[in-house]
This record gives C-alpha cells, sequence and structure tokens, in this order.
C-alpha cells in the first residue's frame, strides 16, 4: 500500500523569496533526519526537493480526488 503525499502550504520565506511562493502548495518528502533537525524537504517546480525550516510551512491534508493533480508535474 503506497502512502498519500503530505502537502503543505508555505506561510514564510524570509530570505529566500525568489525559491518559495507564500500562500503556494508544495509537496513534501519524507525526511527523518532532517525533521530531526527542524527541516523539512520540499518539491519545487522543478522537480527538485530542497531543504527548508519547518516553520516556513503549514502542513495540510488535500483531498484525496486532488492529490493527483498536486503531485504531478506541469507538461
Amino acid at each position: 500500500m503506497q502512502k498519500q503525499p503530505h502537502f503543505a502550504i508555505c506561510v514564510r520565506n524570509t530570505g529566500v523569496p525568489a525559491s518559495l511562493e507564500l500562500r503556494k502548495v508544495y509537496r513534501l518528502v519524507a525526511d527523518a533526519a532532517a525533521a530531526a533537525e527542524g527541516l523539512v524537504r520540499v518539491v519545487d517546480e522543478s522537480d527538485e526537493d530542497y531543504l527548508y525550516p519547518d516553520n516556513f510551512f503549514v502542513p495540510i491534508e488535500v483531498p484525496k480526488a486532488a492529490v493527483r493533480a498536486f503531485s504531478k508535474r506541469s507538461a
């Protein structure tokens, strides 16, 4: 059984406004080592993941019907 992707809304982008858009939904990648350091791994538009402070994001639940739309890369 595949685990449902996790998502979060960006609520702060201090120091990285060119990298993170406020109020935008981002896909998160599980990373226990990063979480232990107060960081979260976020996937951006280039489908690359980067570490940011976890207080930059608020986790959200995405309805099952919308998970696919948030998980796909733009064509």
